[in-house]
């Protein structure tokens, strides 16, 4: 059990971010601690973390070990919930946090359904736009599109996703249509929350610059712009397709159009485990449509 201690007290510590707050919350001594820390160091061979009187930060070498004892310490857990029936049952408060409009759209009405199939649980969901922390903010999860940067998170894909560049025939008519990415520094292109549009370049997803006289950082307000002919947008399928269908937007530079980017449930490690979770993303998985047009 000694080697366990370690990588539990390890693990604890990345996670408070010093060894004072790791020993309160294995309820040990802040020397008890130190000493775990260093005989796991001895044991390895090797340094894990950089300690300083303000912080402690992980090394390189580190850093990999921290990544697999997580997995350590959640089958752990898993094998202490498997005999549970907290491990079949759904309960407490889930919260989360998804994009205002897809959230609305796909994500609340699948998750009332789920609410009224558990009794037990309650739900508390922020829909933001922004990319929100979870750890910081608490989340038990984050519905997210596109492409993932956090890599300290788990993320399972629960439904398709595609972009789109488009424009309707009147704005095309009078400005003409552009076949090439160069071309786009001619157009009015609106922008949204960011400033650059995912393509597929040379076989590699991108990200591509664009300007244009307009932006907001909503995307029924982008869709309402390029429906009205003010320039070229880029979105998603599920605010486009219908439009696209009905010729009353064109599909642009199609030889650029990025892969299924994918809709994700991103949660941390240690919430993986929980019931509440894990059958929640489940249940997303076989209920969100197949295609989000």
């Amino acid at each position: 059990m000694s080697r366990w201690d370690g990588i539990e007290a390890f693990v604890e510590v990345v996670k408070q971010g010093s060894f004072s707050a790791a020993a309160e919350q294995l309820n040990v001594s802040n020397s008890h601690v130190s000493r775990l820390i260093s005989r796991l160091e001895a044991r390895l061979g090797a340094q894990l973390l950089y300690r300083s009187t303000r912080k402690v930060t992980l090394t390189d070498v580190g850093r990999v070990y921290f990544e697999q004892c997580q997995h350590l310490l959640s089958g752990f857990l898993q094998a202490e919930l498997s005999v549970s029936d907290m491990q079949t049952t759904p309960q407490g408060l889930l919260r989360m946090t998804v994009a205002t409009t897809f959230g609305e759209r796909f994500i609340i009405p699948l998750l009332n359904d789920f609410l009224a199939e558990h009794p037990a649980l309650a739900i508390d969901v922020n829909l933001s736009n922004q990319n929100l922390d979870i750890i910081q903010g608490g989340y038990d999860l984050a519905i997210r599109m596109g492409i993932l940067k956090d890599s300290s998170l788990i993320a399972k894909r629960i439904g398709p996703r595609r972009l789109f560049i488009c424009a309707t025939p009147c704005y095309l008519k009078q400005f003409g249509t552009p076949h090439t990415l160069s071309e786009l520094q001619q157009h009015n292109c609106l922008i949204g929350s960011t400033d650059y549009w995912l393509v597929q370049l040379e076989g590699k997803l991108k990200e591509y610059r664009v300007k244009g006289r307009w932006r907001c950082n909503s995307g029924p307000a982008l869709f309402n712009a390029v429906s009205k002919g003010l320039g070229l947008a880029q979105l998603p399928d599920y605010y486009v397709k219908p439009a696209i269908e009905r010729g009353e937007l064109r599909v642009l530079l199609d030889q650029y159009q990025p892969p299924q980017t994918a809709v994700w449930a991103v949660y941390p490690y240690n919430r993986h485990l929980s019931p509440k979770v894990r059958l929640f993303v489940d249940y997303l998985s076989q209920h969100l449509p197949k295609s989000l047009g």
